[in-house]
């Protein structure tokens, strides 16, 4: 069992990155073409709007959470902030967007399972991913609840251990997650699983957040002219 906690959770890991990153750069350098998003708003637009709005202000909130959260030395905000009230800070928010974040993927799953034409134009992968998607969301719905047990901050203490041994390549980062609670893990090892996925779906959209929109500016439309007419000269 000690085997598979260290596979698990301090090989595989690098080895998820890893495929992340070469597997990005290998489709995007000889598939160009297929890193798109697939958006489907031509074929239906009900339910589309909301949902995908919903769904991507949910998961950029949780995603960012997770990184500050996570990556965060305690050192730097032990001043301001204890481990039991940055556990309570993570669980609120991350009760707030999961919130949101669930409904978005409620509907946008409805509206692909649902919808003919959605359905016959996707893939089996583009429905896999999201399902897989809805049951990361819901693992991570559910540590909220499993959190309610320990209100200490250990638990949040040792995840963010555990990240930040990984990234900074340290050894025994599987150590700080053997005794926590298996969704946890589950939802630990199932995220790690979509960023190895990445490169093969459409979620390899991820590196084309369109930031520029932030700073380019803005579009100038001017009135046409109305142009002369001339008679015919005598």
């Amino acid at each position: 069992m000690n085997y598979l906690n260290t596979f698990a959770f301090q090989f595989y890991p690098y080895i998820a990155l890893a495929v992340f990153l070469i597997g990005s750069w290998v489709r995007f350098d000889k598939s160009m073409y297929t890193w798109r998003t697939g958006s489907s708003q031509l074929l239906s637009d009900k339910g589309m709007r909301i949902g995908s709005n919903l769904f991507h202000l949910g998961i950029l909130a949780i995603l960012g959470g997770h990184l500050v959260g996570l990556l965060t030395p305690h050192a730097l905000y032990e001043q301001f902030i204890t481990a039991p009230q940055k556990q309570l800070l993570a669980m609120v928010a991350g009760g707030v967007f999961g919130a949101v974040c669930l409904v978005g993927i409620v509907i946008l799953t409805v509206r692909r399972l649902s919808n003919p034409r959605v359905r016959a134009t996707g893939t089996a992968g583009d429905t896999v991913i999201l399902l897989l998607l809805f049951a990361q969301l819901l693992l991570g719905l559910y540590t909220i609840v499993a959190s309610t047990h320990h209100m200490d901050g250990g638990v949040m203490m040792a995840l963010a251990e555990w990240a930040q041994h990984i990234v900074t390549f340290r050894g025994g980062a599987a150590e700080f997650v053997v005794g926590v609670h298996w969704v946890y893990k589950a939802h630990i090892f199932l995220g790690l699983t979509l960023i190895l996925l990445t490169p093969f779906t459409r979620l390899v959209h991820v590196w084309s957040i369109p930031l520029g929109y932030l700073w380019r500016p803005y579009q100038v439309v001017r009135r046409r002219q109305p142009t002369l007419r001339y008679g015919p000269r005598s």
